[in-house]
């Protein structure tokens, strides 16, 4: 008898924390906080069930204040037929590109945006895809005030169009609409009490070649993040690239105007979004290369990326025995270019206009990086980076902040012992004449066997002008791995920073103390 499958994963994050004066890292009174989370899914044929149990016991240090307490704020029920599928409870959806929506889940960031409500997916014909949904978005363990209500369908020309279907051109047609409701309760604003966001987009693709397109326009939406001005918002985004053995070439710009898109007008931070502006600078994974980690700009930006990718042959000069990789990525934002419009005058309270197409003079971010990857023989290889870094922090992070230029330099060697034994040394400098001045960074990282491994490594201010204020914010690791099962145990200091994924970014306080992660899937 088929009782079907349960499957499922587990994850506990506990620090205890040491007060430091020193750092900043101030005194925690319940010494130890807690998340915890686990996952179970239950599948049997055609219908799919799944529960998350969630625990912040108190949430550790920078995580939104809504994470408090115990409970299951994700569940959801879905069955699956031959053209459609209908779920029930929470669940996370995107449509095309997430200029009109994108609710998911970054558990470092402590965001989490699932809809509760329902959401049916169809294909009535091949190659046509269609998705509707209604709900209201999860904020920590309550949900927020709007309502949600979206559509988007999508056409895959070459499965849905007998002609094309043995084409090599590939043509993909697309588009969606997002609204949200919201009472207006402002005593002296006559607010829009819903406000629609729309978008359209194409993909192609042909052998190595591929284009990916997408434009938004949302209707006046006056709110926190855009200081309550009437303004519609639009997005575009446009991606390129070209691709074949040892070469890869990826272009890639954006246009932002006031598209900040919540389903709470008043919400803040990362609280409730709806929409996702996709990030188009490198996202670095070195820590000193994170010191000034971009966050996208949804008020007004003008954003662009290149990258190439090139393999030197083995047994050319460059090349030698195993071949050389090396990787080149420029990327840059600025602000857009606008004339701010008299408010004494502009009665219909948009702010500015904008030259569509111009380029502002204020420079938000550059980062120029080049990575070589070689590998010398069967025991050694290594990874040599440099990088460029041109961060405003006045828009970035918070006023008076100032222009940050740093350069960065980063050697990562590896020597293997055996198959499953290896030797890695991480050396990072930044330098820099603003902020906190020029930061070192090393890591020496032993991998025993397949089960364990060790770490050391410590990050210090030494360019600081004022010695006094010069720490080393030492970190030792050690690491159990078995199967889908691994334990962790950290004891060190964490300086206080800005954490980011994918352009989305959080605080992160400074700390000192130890830290145990435990991750179990089944």
């Amino acid at each position: 008898m088929d009782l079907g499958d349960v499957h499922g994963n587990f994850q506990a994050n506990a620090q205890y924390y040491i007060p430091d004066s020193t750092i900043g890292a101030a005194e925690v009174p319940e010494k130890m906080l807690f998340n915890g989370f686990a996952n179970i899914l239950y599948t049997k044929g055609k219908f799919t069930a799944g529960i998350r149990y969630e625990s912040y016991l108190n949430a550790i240090q920078g995580y939104p204040t809504g994470f408090k307490g115990t409970g299951i704020p994700y569940r959801f029920a879905s069955y699956k037929s031959d053209f459609l599928e209908i779920t029930v409870g929470n669940f996370y959806e995107q449509f095309g590109n997430g200029l009109t929506l994108r609710t998911y889940e970054e558990r470092n960031l402590g965001l989490d945006n699932a809809l509760d409500g329902v959401r049916i997916k169809a294909e009535p014909i091949k190659g046509v895809y269609l998705k509707g949904l209604i709900g209201k978005q999860r904020s920590g363990f309550t949900q927020g005030p709007g309502l949600v209500r979206g559509f988007d369908g999508e056409i895959q020309i070459n499965e849905a169009v007998a002609a094309f279907t043995d084409k090599k051109l590939v043509v993909s047609i697309g588009g969606s609409f997002v609204s949200k409701y919201q009472e207006d309760r402002d005593p002296t604003l006559v607010l829009p009490v819903n406000v629609g966001n729309s978008a359209g987009r194409l993909r192609l693709s042909r052998n190595n070649f591929s284009l990916n397109g997408e434009y938004a326009y949302k209707i006046n939406d006056p709110s926190t993040d855009n200081g309550f001005n009437y303004k519609s918002g639009e997005a575009m985004l446009l991606q390129a690239s070209y691709a074949t053995k040892g070469f890869a070439l990826q272009l890639s710009g954006s246009r932002i105007d006031n598209m900040s898109f919540r389903s709470d007008r008043n919400a803040q931070l990362t609280n409730l979004l709806l929409n996702y502006i996709p990030a188009l600078n490198k996202q670095h994974t070195y820590s000193l290369l994170t010191f000034y980690p971009y966050a996208s700009q949804s008020r007004n930006e003008m954003e662009y990326s290149a990258e190439l990718k090139y393999k030197f042959k083995k047994e050319s000069l460059l090349g030698g025995k195993y071949g050389t990789e090396i990787l080149i990525n420029y990327s840059g934002s600025n602000s857009l270019d606008t004339t701010h419009l008299d408010p004494i005058t502009d009665t219909v309270r948009h702010g500015y206009t904008t030259n569509y197409f111009g380029m502002g003079k204020e420079v938000y971010f550059r980062d120029l990086y080049v990575e070589i990857n070689k590998k010398f023989n069967k025991k050694w290889k290594a990874t040599l980076i440099y990088a460029y870094q041109v961060y405003n922090k006045d828009v970035i992070q918070k006023p008076g902040g100032g222009m940050i230029f740093s350069n960065i330099a980063v050697l990562d060697v590896t020597y293997k012992f055996k198959a499953e034994s290896a030797l890695r040394l991480e050396l990072q400098n930044l330098a820099t004449r603003q902020d906190h001045q020029d930061w070192a960074y090393a890591l020496l990282e032993y991998t025993i066997n397949t089960n364990w491994y060790v770490a050391v490594g410590d990050q210090y201010n030494y360019g600081n002008e004022h010695a006094k204020e010069r720490y080393h914010y030492y970190n030792v690791s050690a690491g159990y791995i078995k199967n889908a099962n691994r334990i962790e145990l950290t004891y060190g200091k964490q300086r206080e920073g800005i954490f980011c994924v994918g352009g989305v970014c959080r605080n992160v306080p400074a700390s000192n103390g130890v830290t145990l992660t435990i991750t179990s899937s089944f």
